[in-house]
């Protein structure tokens, strides 16, 4: 079982969503609604691509060191 970051799981890992980032606000929305819907990703708005939200990797209780956007373990 891996420690959790001490931020809230609306919060993206502070280096991986630029805060100058063109559609940061896009990303947080679909995030957020990712979220409140108990989904376990969202598609990117820029890419297409899927992103596991916070919650999804949080159940996991590990670390998968692959860099996501929303873990909430890597500080």
């Amino acid at each position: 079982m891996s420690q959790r970051a001490n931020r809230d799981l609306h919060q993206p890992h502070p280096d991986r969503l630029a805060l100058d980032h063109p559609l940061r606000e896009r990303i947080l929305a679909a995030h957020d609604a990712a979220l409140e819907h108990g989904d376990d990703g969202y598609l990117d708005p820029g890419t297409g691509w899927w992103v596991f939200s916070a919650g999804y990797l949080a159940d996991r209780e590990t670390c998968c060191n692959s860099g996501c956007r929303h873990c909430p373990y890597q500080d």
